[in-house]
């Protein structure tokens, strides 16, 4: 029996096998992980990651179905996503606060095993002027060019829409760069007391974050190239904005607290 029912303005579902391939692809993915950690073995991490990847790919491709092909989204559903996209970025400030509040707890009032200061005694801190400095350059960049793409597409202009996408993409993957080879340069570790860990915990996180919000964009763009996006049917890429621009305000808070005033 279908689920679908056209006598209201909402989209339920059909029946999908992708929540269940899902569920299973995030089991393996941590089991896969764990064994990592103990036997140093990837074969099942990496079949966690391929069994997700594509439970991932083929559920966005029923969304994107139902949306452009089937107009399944109609207003009050595409109100719906939104505010759980709201909710959704509101999660995500609290789970990077949670790591703000260690670093705070932990660097205002030093403890007498991090030798009464900050950074501790022996750890030597990035230089803010540097790296940190030209990636938080790159980001507020980003944030121009997300925004340029936005208006633009709300213009009608596909071709600075598609410039501006592009853009983005690219400065998103130059962050990301920069940040790799700042780990490979650290002169401290993970490790290394609990400056080590909030500093590579919250910044590793904002970089999974870069890398996630990179490949949205991307894959809005390829959805533009597609055209699949329009003035009023483009709630995909204005939610990779709104978590572009997340993204680049956790960043501020990182380079002026951790990076600046933490160093």
């Amino acid at each position: 029996m279908m689920t679908s029912n056209f006598n209201h303005p909402f989209h339920l579902v059909d029946y999908s096998p992708w929540p269940t391939t899902g569920s299973i692809g995030a089991m393996v993915l941590t089991t896969g992980l764990a064994k990592w950690f103990h036997m140093f073995n990837t074969n099942l991490l990496l079949i966690g990651m391929m069994i997700t990847t594509l439970t991932m790919i083929q559920w966005w491709r029923d969304v994107i179905r139902e949306s452009t092909f089937q107009g399944l989204h109609t207003k009050n559903v595409s109100m719906g996503m939104r505010w759980g996209m709201i909710l959704f970025i509101t999660s995500e400030v609290l789970f990077f606060m949670a790591f703000f509040w260690a670093f705070f707890s932990s660097s205002i009032i030093p403890t007498i095993e991090l030798g009464m200061m900050w950074p501790p005694m022996g750890i030597k801190p990035f230089n803010p002027m540097q790296i940190p400095l030209l990636n938080t350059a790159i980001l507020l960049a980003s944030g121009v060019t997300v925004t340029w793409a936005h208006h633009s597409l709300m213009e009608s202009n596909h071709s600075q829409a598609m410039q501006g996408l592009f853009f983005t993409v690219i400065l998103g993957v130059y962050f990301s760069m920069l940040q790799a080879y700042e780990y490979w340069e650290a002169p401290f570790t993970i490790a290394d007391a609990i400056f080590g860990s909030t500093f590579f915990m919250a910044t590793g996180f904002h970089g999974l974050h870069v890398i996630i919000g990179t490949t949205f964009l991307l894959t809005c763009m390829i959805r533009h190239m597609l055209n699949q996006l329009s003035t009023k049917h483009h709630f995909g890429f204005e939610a990779a904005a709104w978590y572009w621009h997340f993204v680049d305000v956790v960043w501020l808070f990182l380079y002026l607290s951790i990076y600046w005033w933490g160093s």
